[in-house]
């Protein structure tokens, strides 16, 4: 493993920059200061003042593996996560077969091992039907329980009101859940299947799937986390109606207490609205549904604000055959990694917030929020998951697409920063414009 220099470069990390050098050794940073001398061993990397920050944590994909592998795989999707500057992952469980006992968990784990890019964690799932193996899981074994309290694939659907007071009651890791109401979707489904049969237009995706549904299920969720003094963390809030619901404030208080409650969005909702149904049609159609541009100024000011306490990508990618069937045919999902991280910093570059905040929603508050151990911060001793990024304009096309569905939502978008270079644990992952050398993501650890 090669020992590396970075100078002269503009840290990011924990609220500040910094002009700054950083020795990485045997994987993991071994020092940050300024003026570091080269020993005779290592290479040196010129920053030339371009930005460096921890790699980024996404903490909510889909990478299709087992089951939908013509969509995605771990392999290629975490090469196009780190080649936006992701360099941890955490999957989640309606796979096929769905991740609903240890043997499926660890299957995946073993999945991962030598072919992902990134680093990883996979979710253990919750149905109506496998309480007990809920409350039997080892707590350093899954980042967390995922609860689909709206539709889902296969049996994940949650709907039992016994099983989830169960599920709040005795969850021995933080509650991941998608909140939508289910009755209320197919009612209006129906509706608008009355009108215009199985071709529905796609701008009415954020009708059927409606701002009500999302509150009401939130606050399902909610009472239940309060009832139990659950760690709750509710996945993509879409509306401003449901911001109202949460706490405002850092995510880890000045004297150390944590937020049990806490919330996030992706960074479609930060970049898409309403009107690019249109344009776009079920390139974005995704669940919970992108709404109006008030929904997303709102959005955007809970980032700065700190309503919001995560960034992530929901990462879902579909073949475009897949996408271009009828709305009732056409799946839900996004491909996203690959841009997610350039994306948030154009949002930056519009003056909605600076780097420092969506280091911390994007790497500082998954690690905090999911016990990472050692990453998600630029610290001496942690794994030396990096990302440079340079202000040089960028336009994306199809060409450029590294997910294996081959397609992205942002095609034809122009973003100011790019990612100049990747490391996972200390190696160069990314160089800019290829993927560099074997496979080096390890399971994350997490610190319970």
């Amino acid at each position: 493993m090669t020992d590396i220099l970075i100078v002269n470069a503009r840290l990011v990390n924990e609220g500040r920059e910094w002009e700054g050098d950083l020795r990485i050794s045997r994987g993991r940073i071994a020092e940050i200061g300024a003026g570091l001398a080269a020993g005779a061993r290592e290479t040196v990397v010129d920053a030339a003042g371009r930005r460096l920050l921890p790699g980024m944590i996404d903490d909510q994909v889909h990478f299709r593996e087992p089951g939908m592998e013509h969509k995605a795989d771990i392999a290629t999707e975490s090469g196009a996560a780190v080649a936006g500057g992701l360099t941890s992952f955490m999957d989640m469980p309606n796979t096929s077969p769905p991740t609903l006992d240890r043997d499926a968990l660890e299957d995946k784990y073993a999945r991962a091992a030598g072919r992902a890019r990134g680093n990883y964690g996979f979710y253990f799932g919750a149905s109506n039907d496998n309480l007990d193996n809920v409350r039997a899981l080892d707590p350093r074994s899954a980042p967390g329980v995922k609860v689909f309290m709206g539709a889902s694939t296969g049996n994940m659907l949650v709907d039992d009101p016994e099983v989830l007071d169960g599920i709040f009651a005795g969850t021995p890791v933080p509650i991941i859940t998608h909140c939508e109401d289910t009755p209320m979707i197919d009612a209006e489904l129906a509706r608008y299947r009355e009108r215009y049969g199985d071709d529905i237009p796609a701008r009415c995706h954020p009708d059927i799937r409606s701002r009500e549904a999302c509150i009401k299920s939130t606050r399902l969720a909610l009472s239940l986390a309060r009832r139990h003094g659950t760690r709750l963390h509710v996945l993509h809030i879409s509306t401003a109606d449901e911001l109202a619901l949460f706490e405002r404030g850092p995510l880890v208080a000045a004297d150390g207490t944590r937020k049990r409650i806490t919330a996030e969005t992706c960074i479609h909702f930060l970049r898409f609205e309403r009107d690019d149904y249109e344009r776009l049609g079920h390139l974005i159609k995704c669940n919970p549904a992108i709404k109006d541009a008030s929904d997303r100024a709102a959005l955007l000011r809970a980032i700065a604000d700190d309503t919001i306490d995560v960034l992530a990508t929901d990462h879902a990618p579909h073949t475009l055959e897949e996408k271009h069937h009828p709305y009732v045919r056409a799946p839900s999902g996004l491909p996203l990694v690959q841009f997610a991280l350039t994306a948030a910093l154009e949002c930056v570059h519009e003056g909605h917030f600076d780097t420092a905040r969506v280091v911390q929603k994007f790497a500082h508050a998954p690690a905090q929020l999911f016990d990472v151990k050692e990453r998600g911060y630029l610290r001496e001793g942690y794994w030396a998951d990096l990302v440079l990024v340079e202000d040089r304009p960028f336009t994306v096309t199809r060409e450029q697409v590294l997910s294996k569905c081959g397609w992205s939502p942002f095609e034809g978008s122009t973003f100011r920063s790019r990612i100049a270079s990747t490391w996972v644990n200390g190696a160069l992952a990314w160089d800019g414009a290829h993927l560099v050398g074997e496979a080096g993501g390890r399971r994350l650890e997490f610190d319970r």
